[in-house]
């Protein structure tokens, strides 16, 4: 039997708890550094069905010549713990600019099927 949603919640809140801060990857999952970038801090959404997603958009300052490709959830500004994340469609910068990771598009799905 698969968990019901009340735990999903639970669970999904406690994740959130402990994720403080999004950052971005590069292709080889290193996380992007220079040129202004650092992580963000987020807070997430209440769950839905053991889903959260972050409360707004972040953007974040990419340097020239570094390549997105992913974003991670960490428990700190800098050091800390990597919780993991996802992977993005690369999308190379020839020189520096902004990337905006959608609240909307991002989430933390906590699913017991």
């Amino acid at each position: 039997m698969a968990m019901n949603t009340a735990y999903l919640n639970l669970t999904a809140q406690a994740g959130g708890n402990a994720i403080t801060y999004l950052g971005l990857v590069d292709d080889t999952g290193t996380e992007i550094t220079g040129g202004g970038y650092a992580r963000q801090a987020v807070t997430w959404t209440s769950p839905v069905n053991g889903l959260i997603r972050p409360s707004a958009d972040k953007v974040f300052a990419i340097p020239a010549s570094a390549t997105v490709a992913g974003w991670r959830g960490y428990s700190a500004a800098s050091g800390g713990t990597d919780y993991g994340g996802k992977d993005l469609p690369q999308q190379p910068y020839a020189t520096a600019g902004t990337y905006t990771l959608l609240a909307a598009s991002t989430g933390i799905d906590h699913d017991a099927s």
